[in-house]
């Protein structure tokens, strides 16, 4: 007997723009953002061009930031990390998590911090360093810190970049260092700016002293 066809189930609207997102993901994430029609976005959804042009009145430009916002919201969610246990590993924990996104992710993350897109504007910069903001609030409350001094935000958003770069560079380098050594390298970085500042501000000095006291 020839097994019944699955039977046909209606998307809500919100399934379905998940749907459109999730295929424009992950063709942005393996070409840059010029090299995508909505064309592409509807053949890998398995659906029709007008149905995308539904959903995103706005065309590829409106598609292109709901993805965008789409991947800032799980970069976000990275250092979504308990504050249970030693600063150190709950750190690396994320690291891991973000290194998985970029390797995951490698030509549309490369496209997204380099920037020089046609599709670049304003809103898509913003929604950029939105996640650089939230990575930084999430460091200063692993490090029980509600309000940071010029040098120590300064140092945490240093590091940021520095990961950024880190990973922009790794990605170049065919993924060499394995990532769990460019974690390890990373978080060691962490602990050594830290430290460079603790030398000149007392409120990181604190931090370094009651932070890592117990990891050392």
């Amino acid at each position: 007997m020839t097994p019944a066809a699955p039977a046909y189930r209606r998307l809500s609207v919100e399934e379905r723009r998940s749907q459109l997102l999730d295929a424009a993901l992950s063709l942005f994430a393996h070409r840059v953002p010029e090299d995508v029609s909505l064309d592409d976005v509807a053949e890998a959804a398995g659906v029709s061009r007008p149905l995308v042009y539904r959903y995103f009145p706005g065309g590829k430009q409106q598609l292109y930031e709901a993805a965008l916002r789409s991947a800032a919201e799980e970069l976000r969610h990275c250092f979504d990390e308990p504050h249970d246990g030693p600063l150190l590993p709950r750190l690396a924990r994320a690291l891991d998590r973000y290194l998985a996104f970029v390797d995951q992710h490698d030509a549309g993350f490369s496209a997204l911090l380099q920037g020089g897109s046609v599709v670049e504007t304003s809103r898509t910069t913003a929604i950029v360093d939105g996640v650089r903001r939230a990575a930084a609030e999430h460091i200063y409350s692993h490090l029980g810190v509600a309000d940071p001094g010029p040098r120590l935000r300064m140092t945490v958003r240093m590091w940021i970049t520095a990961v950024e770069a880190a990973s922009l560079i790794w990605l170049d380098e065919d993924k060499q260092p394995p990532a769990a050594e460019l974690r390890d390298w990373l978080v060691e970085q962490f602990v050594a700016v830290l430290t460079v500042t603790a030398a000149r501000d007392r409120q990181t000095a604190d931090l370094v002293r009651d932070a890592f006291a117990a990891q050392t």
